[in-house]
């Protein structure tokens, strides 16, 4: 498999970030090659904004959200394996990515339990609906939905880059299809658990949720 583009902006902060996590997850090999392998799938030509740069946000994130998970490195794990599969025309994406943490993270030396826990968290994207107490759960899902409180700008960004992934649908279709996922979010009563979240991330999403759902509909 090609090994990512060593010039690609962030991609030695992201290795270096691996390395450590890796270590931190009790892996008793060699970390880099999975890092290689990790960094070329998200860096896949048909990403327009699951890629490197999303990864990296994520990861940003859950610096933010420090000290709300039980299992850091559980978290931070499930982060750079939650799209490692993805494919735009295809709905088992979440489920494929769990499968390949399944298999890589044995390897790598982690132990049953985290793993099996790494899993857990990557399905959960699915919905991104932790179970209260689930601490692991809403920190790695509030980094995943933290793109939509970005500014005007920064979210417009965002929905073009989704846009831009589902080039293959017709304007109409994605309309349609856009518009019931963000209706689908505005109707959730939360749209984070984590006490960092709800303070500073609610308001500004469900506003640029529904300027996106006006533009759409």
């Amino acid at each position: 498999m090609e090994t990512p583009d060593t010039d690609r902006p962030g991609t030695d902060r992201l290795r270096a970030r691996w390395a450590a996590t890796a270590t931190a997850a009790g892996a008793t090999r060699d970390p880099a090659p999975y890092a290689d392998r990790l960094l070329t799938a998200w860096a896949e030509p048909q990403r327009r904004y699951h890629t490197t740069a999303h990864l990296a946000d994520v990861l940003a994130r859950l610096d933010v959200l420090a000290g709300h998970a039980d299992d850091t490195a559980a978290v931070e794990l499930a982060a750079w394996f939650h799209d490692a599969v993805y494919r735009p025309d295809r709905s088992e994406n979440e489920e494929r990515s769990a499968a390949l943490a399944e298999r890589a993270l044995p390897e790598l030396g982690v132990d049953a339990a985290r793993t099996a826990e790494v899993a857990r968290l990557v399905r959960l994207t699915v919905t991104h609906d932790p179970a209260p107490g689930d601490t692991n759960g809403e920190a790695l899902c509030d980094a995943d939905l933290g793109v939509l409180a970005g500014d005007p700008a920064a979210y417009a960004a965002y929905a073009a880059a989704v846009r831009a992934e589902y080039g293959f649908v017709p304007d109409e279709a994605f309309r349609t299809g856009r518009a019931a996922v963000l209706r689908g979010l505005l109707a959730l009563p939360r749209l984070f658990r984590t006490p960092y979240g709800a303070a500073h991330w609610e308001g500004p999403a469900r506003r640029n949720l529904e300027a996106e759902l006006a533009s759409l509909t």
